[in-house]
């Protein structure tokens, strides 16, 4: 497995969450578990640095949490994205797609 660097790592952050987050609202640990699951384990985020992702995307109204609390366990804060995270969704994807293709171009990478 290829082991990416941490910059490219804090540059795809904020979509691999938005991404996670299309499908259904999740907690913290859920959104974390997925994101590396999905990535086959090349994206890995530790709650600390997590949480305060999720804070400024809140506060930018790309996401919103509610509190769970279910009879037996911890409570628990789920995320969802909001019609402006939708949008910052769509854009990010546009956007990496045509850095993607950019790199490819000059790097010479090419796919079968």
């Amino acid at each position: 497995m290829v082991t990416l660097s941490d910059s490219v790592k804090r540059g795809s952050a904020e979509l691999a969450v938005l991404a996670v987050l299309a499908d259904h609202p999740l907690h913290g640990y859920e959104i974390a578990r997925r994101i590396e699951h999905d990535s086959g384990g090349a994206l890995h985020f530790t709650l600390a640095s997590l949480y305060p992702l999720l804070y400024r995307m809140e506060e930018r109204g790309w996401i919103v949490g509610r509190w769970v609390e279910k009879s037996g366990e911890r409570r628990k804060r789920f995320y969802r994205l909001t019609p402006a995270g939708l949008a910052a969704l769509a854009a990010q994807r546009e956007s990496w797609k045509a850095f993607v293709t950019a790199i490819n171009r000059v790097s010479g990478v090419r796919y079968a």
